[in-house]
C-alpha cells in the first residue's frame, strides 16, 4: 500500500499522481522515491492511460527532499550517499522516460527535488505567486541529482544563475527561462491543467510515445539525430495507429 502518493484515474483516461505528505509540505523521503518510482511503472504499463498529471495539496508543491532523508545520507558513507542520490536519479529518469504525456500542476512553491520534478514533466503550470529555488549551494552542495534535467530545460545559462546564486524566482522567470510552460492565476489553475490533457485524449497515444521517446533521443548527435527522426516518421508512417488517423483525415476531403 502507497502512503506517500495517491494514484487517481478518471473515465478519460487522465492518471493523477498526488504527493500525499503534507505535513512534511511533500518533501521526498526514501520511500516516497520507492513509491513514484512504482508509480511510474504502473502508468506506463496501463494501457488506459492517456495521460499523467503530477499534483500536490497545500501552499508547498514540493519541498525537496526530507530533512531526516538528508539527516540519514549526511550519516552515510560515501557509497551510501552515492546509492541513495542514485535511486533518486533513476526515479527522476523514469517520470521524464515516462510513454505518457506529464502535466506538472504547480499549485505551491518548489525548492531543490521539486524543480526536478517539474523539470522532467513534458508541461508545467504553475500557479502565480509560486516561489522556486535552488538553494543546495548555500548548504555546500550542489544541485547535482536534478541537474541533468535541469538543465535541459533550462539551458546552461538560466541554469548557472539558479544554481550559483540560490535565490527565489517567481513564475515570470521561470516562463523566460522554460522550466514552466504556463502561468495563471490559482484560482484558474484547474482549469488550465484539464484543458491541457482535454487537448492530449485528441492526439494518437502512441504518436506520442514515440514523439516523446524522439526527443529524448535528440541533441546528441546532429547526424545521430536525423537518422532517428527519419525512422521514427517511418515508424509511425507504418503504425496501424496512424494508418487509420490519416485515412480519416483525408477521407474528409
Amino acid at each position: 500500500m502507497m502512503r506517500t502518493i495517491l494514484i487517481q484515474r478518471d473515465a478519460q483516461g487522465i492518471a493523477t499522481l498526488t504527493l500525499n505528505r503534507p505535513d512534511k509540505h511533500h518533501a521526498m523521503d526514501a520511500r516516497m522515491i520507492g513509491e513514484l518510482t512504482e508509480a511510474v511503472a504502473l502508468l506506463g504499463e496501463d494501457a488506459d492511460v492517456r495521460a499523467v498529471v503530477l499534483a500536490s495539496t497545500g501552499p508547498t508543491f514540493c519541498a525537496g527532499g526530507d530533512l531526516e532523508w538528508m539527516r540519514a545520507q549526511q550519516a552515510a558513507d560515501r557509497a551510501g550517499k552515492m546509492a541513495e542520490a542514485g535511486r533518486l536519479s533513476a526515479m527522476l529518469a523514469a517520470l521524464n522516460a515516462l510513454p505518457k504525456p506529464l502535466i506538472a500542476r504547480v499549485q505551491g512553491h518548489a525548492y531543490g527535488g521539486g524543480l526536478g520534478l517539474i523539470a522532467v514533466s513534458d508541461i508545467a503550470i504553475a500557479a502565480t505567486g509560486v516561489r522556486l529555488a535552488l538553494t543546495e549551494t548555500r548548504l555546500g552542495l550542489i544541485p547535482a541529482t536534478i541537474g541533468p534535467f535541469v538543465v535541459a530545460r533550462m539551458g546552461q545559462g538560466m541554469a548557472r544563475q539558479v544554481f550559483f546564486t540560490g535565490q527565489a524566482f517567481g513564475t515570470d522567470f521561470a516562463l523566460r527561462a522554460g522550466l514552466i510552460h504556463d502561468a495563471c492565476p490559482p484560482e484558474a489553475l484547474e482549469e488550465r491543467v484539464a484543458a491541457t490533457a482535454a487537448a492530449v485524449l485528441k492526439t494518437a497515444p502512441g504518436a506520442v510515445a514515440r514523439a516523446k521517446a524522439l526527443c529524448l533521443r535528440l541533441g546528441r548527435d546532429q547526424a545521430d539525430d536525423i537518422a532517428a527522426s527519419i525512422t521514427a516518421l517511418a515508424d509511425c508512417w507504418e503504425s496501424p495507429e496512424a494508418q487509420d488517423r490519416i485515412r480519416a483525415f483525408l477521407g474528409q476531403r
